[in-house]
């Protein structure tokens, strides 16, 4: 069996504030990266659980690292964010797509973290009219390639929005999100059983999960915050519909943001 993790550093257990999240403050952040690989160690666990010669393939999906390269699990693969472009390593290969650390989408109600790859500058992504988070591009980005996506670690909030598009997704909630900031957690070592525990039961069900199927043309639809300025995606080829909204179509997802 071959798996491919995507990870980000919002998800996990006892991450509740941005700052826990970014570079400006390293002390802080150093401690979220060791609560994150200690969810992906165990998804990987779960994954070996059920397949011991499983091959797991890990990209670190959190744009200034989210991965304690020191502490990563010895039998997994590791992608770095960094000069990684769209599919980020997946391929037709993989059995299935799994998340770890996952947030919901810019604009969900109590939902601890949420915003859609940016949180500075974008208010919303519609793919052919439908708003997706980055949950929801990527598991359409998989099924392109007829990978299912089949399991999610994150926040209560997450785990619905992915069951929404996927129905019979395996999600493992280590947080109930009661705010943008604000979670009510479990213990990082109860959450990294409940992650390991669901992880297997996932690789047991992939043959039942199908891909998450749109029909191209794919219309990306992006609007981006107030005061933030959408000169550098008209140079990737989207239109301008006002001074925060553009869009693109193509036949290809992966010439959109994905």
């Amino acid at each position: 069996m071959k798996v491919h993790l995507i990870t980000d550093l919002e998800g996990p257990a006892m991450i509740t504030s941005f700052t826990q999240t970014r570079d400006v403050t390293p002390e802080d952040k150093a401690i979220s990266m060791q609560l994150l690989t200690g969810e992906v160690n165990s998804c990987v666990d779960g994954i070996l659980d059920f397949d011991a010669n499983a091959e797991v393939v890990v990209w670190d999906g959190h744009g200034s690292g989210g991965i304690s390269l020191l502490d990563f699990h010895p039998a997994a693969k590791f992608l770095p964010h960094s000069h990684i472009a769209a599919p980020y390593g997946l391929n037709a290969s993989f059995d299935a797509l799994f998340f770890v650390g996952q947030h919901a989408m810019a604009g969900t109600e109590n939902a601890p973290l949420c915003h859609t790859y940016s949180s500075k500058t974008i208010e919303y992504f519609k793919i052919n009219g439908v708003a997706h988070g980055e949950f929801g591009c990527r598991a359409i980005m998989a099924g392109t390639m007829g990978v299912p996506t089949v399991f999610l670690a994150g926040d209560d909030k997450a785990v619905a929005e992915a069951r929404a598009l996927v129905p019979r997704l395996h999600g493992a909630a280590v947080k109930i999100g009661l705010g943008r900031e604000c979670a009510l957690s479990l213990s990082p070592i109860a959450a990294r059983k409940l992650i390991r525990e669901t992880a297997a039961r996932a690789c047991a069900d992939i043959g039942n999960i199908p891909p998450v199927t749109v029909e191209p043309p794919f219309e990306q639809e992006i609007r981006v915050y107030e005061g933030v300025s959408v000169e550098g995606y008209l140079s990737r080829g989207f239109q301008k519909i006002d001074e925060r909204t553009v869009v693109k179509t193509s036949g290809n997802i992966l010439e959109l943001v994905i």
